[in-house]
């Protein structure tokens, strides 16, 4: 497991999403995670839907399913699975910013780990790249398998430290990035499938995704170049030491480093509940 030295702050990643909304939003569209590949040749936004339709299949999700999404961002894959699959899902972010920008929603500002959904009260529960900001995954875990119902299904999309390690990886990749990015611990696809079992919950697949969802980063730092080329704003902020988050433009070339090193990998798992 790795973790960033100094901890992250509670508050510290709602402060982090909502210092860096307006750049989300202009960056990464309203699908703020990566895209996955799987021709080669579809658009940012295309590759976007195909992951957010990809955890859909894993998580059983169609007419009628109730379902839950950990860490929405701005409600994107939750709005495309309601419209697309008749489905009905409830959102949780941290972030206000995020959830004003979905107001056509069942969208709640709070956090995971303290959620009030009734027990057994899910068909599926779906985390897109938000357990690694938990401050406790195995509770996020818990978390889903008690709102789970019998034979319910959990979809897990995460950053993963790979299973072996190297030193300068860890301390000049891996470290900062979960410093920058406010993560309080990035795990390994073995210790997640430990948690995952503690949990009660059986893991019925895994797949590294790497290689289809890297390419997400030099897509963003294209896209952040231009935005900065363009709006002196943009620049100010990136220059200004009052604002710390600026220093995730930095943690992007971290970030497209650790995937091209393999220092870390993108992994989704899918979980059943028991029944």
């Amino acid at each position: 497991m790795i973790t960033p030295r100094g901890g992250v702050a509670r508050g510290a990643v709602s402060e982090h999403y909502d210092a860096l909304d307006h750049w989300y939003q202009r960056i990464w569209g309203e699908h703020v995670h990566h895209g996955l590949w799987l021709r080669g040749d579809e658009t940012p936004e295309r590759a976007a839907e195909q992951l957010a339709d990809r955890v859909g299949d894993l998580a059983a999700v169609g007419e009628g399913t109730r379902f839950a999404d950990a860490g929405c961002g701005y409600g994107a894959t939750l709005r495309r699975l309601e419209r697309l699959r008749g489905a009905s899902g409830t959102g949780f972010t941290l972030s206000a910013a995020q959830a004003a920008q979905a107001p056509d929603l069942d969208v709640r500002v709070g956090d995971w780990l303290a959620n009030d959904l009734p027990d057994g009260s899910c068909d599926a529960v779906i985390a897109i790249e938000s357990v690694s900001h938990m401050r406790d995954p195995g509770l996020a875990f818990a978390q889903a398998a008690r709102v789970l119902r019998p034979g319910g299904r959990l979809v897990v999309c995460d950053w993963l430290a790979r299973g072996t390690r190297s030193g300068w990886r860890d301390d000049r990749l891996l470290e900062p990035i979960c410093r920058e990015g406010r993560l309080p611990s990035m795990r390994t696809a073995a210790e997640y499938g430990s948690l995952l079992a503690g949990a009660g919950l059986r893991v019925e697949s895994f797949a590294d995704e790497s290689r289809r969802v890297s390419r997400t980063w030099a897509i963003c730092l294209r896209r952040t170049a231009a935005v900065l080329a363009r709006d002196p704003e943009a620049r100010a902020f990136l220059l200004s030491p009052r604002h710390p988050d600026r220093i995730f433009a930095l943690t992007m070339l971290r970030i497209l480093a650790a995937y091209g090193t393999r220092a870390m990998v993108y992994g989704v798992f899918a979980a059943k509940s028991p029944g």
